[in-house]
């Protein structure tokens, strides 16, 4: 299966772009900075040495490895977009997949702060028909389609497949059977009244 960053086909497999990864990591940066690196200073300036490096070395262990995981993490995103249904996978130690059928999406919504908004990616949150996530109710997005290149299209491309199926609900009421069942009772009805007794 091909993998690619453009505008994604019926049937071909899409991933993040690689800035997404880049947002990941100015996410880290920004979260040394603002909740640890301020305090450590004092800590280092205020504190014998052998106290600053106790505290400081479980944060840079942390650091290593989250920086270890961002890679491994974005590699692993993966969608695809077949005819009809949207399906993705994601996750390095425990893996999740999911389904998404087009005949129940209801929105799809682009999310884009300030720092991917300056690397040029968006969110795009689809949002279907009665879910309810565990997190969330009404309102929850099924599914976030993250790092995403060239979101307006994609957008485009999800909705134009949406316009394309009956709602779940439409596709489960068909109104031909209705009436034939109706005619069904109706002569059922009109025979055991006929019946002589």
């Amino acid at each position: 299966m091909t993998v690619r960053r453009g505008r994604p086909r019926v049937g071909e497999e899409f991933t993040p772009a690689p800035q997404f990864q880049n947002l990941y990591f100015m996410y880290l940066i920004l979260v040394i900075v603002l909740a640890f690196l301020w305090w450590w200073i004092v800590v280092l300036l205020l504190a014998p040495l052998a106290v600053a490096v106790l505290v400081g070395i479980p944060f840079l262990v942390g650091f290593c490895f989250t920086a270890y995981w961002i890679p491994k993490y974005c590699s692993t995103i993966r969608y695809t977009m077949t005819e009809n249904e949207i399906q993705w996978v994601r996750g390095v130690w425990f893996r999740r997949t999911g389904i998404v059928p087009y005949n129940r999406i209801t929105n799809v919504d682009v999310s884009q702060g300030p720092l991917s908004r300056r690397l040029g990616i968006a969110s795009l949150k689809v949002q279907t028909a009665g879910y309810s996530g565990q997190s969330g109710g009404v309102g929850t997005a099924e599914l976030h389609l993250d790092g995403i290149e060239q979101y307006q299209e994609l957008q485009e491309a999800i909705m134009e497949c949406v316009r394309g199926k009956k709602p779940m609900a439409v596709e489960t009421y068909e109104p031909e059977d209705i009436l034939k069942r109706i005619l069904e009772e109706l002569t059922t009805i009109r025979t055991l009244l006929e019946k002589p007794s």
